[in-house]
């Protein structure tokens, strides 16, 4: 499979201006749920402990947005 990422790494930013949120977004999930997250190289984490921290976001960015729509119905 081909990957045009030169850094090797295949999660794309839709929304570049995100990417510095995103960042501390995934750092402090990993701190909530207790995966010992790092700066830099992380290969000595489990799958598991990656999929926790991603499935977690994706949960926590479904709520917030949630919580958006509700917000503005009652609008």
């Amino acid at each position: 499979m081909s990957n045009n990422n030169s850094s090797g790494n295949s999660n794309k930013i839709n929304v570049p201006e995100a990417r510095a949120a995103m960042e501390q977004f995934k750092f402090e999930v990993a701190n909530e749920i207790g995966v010992p997250l790092k700066k830099g190289y992380n290969g000595d984490l489990t799958s598991a402990q990656n999929g926790y921290v991603g499935g977690y976001m994706v949960k926590k960015m479904i709520e917030r947005q949630e919580k958006m729509m509700a917000e503005n119905n009652q609008g």
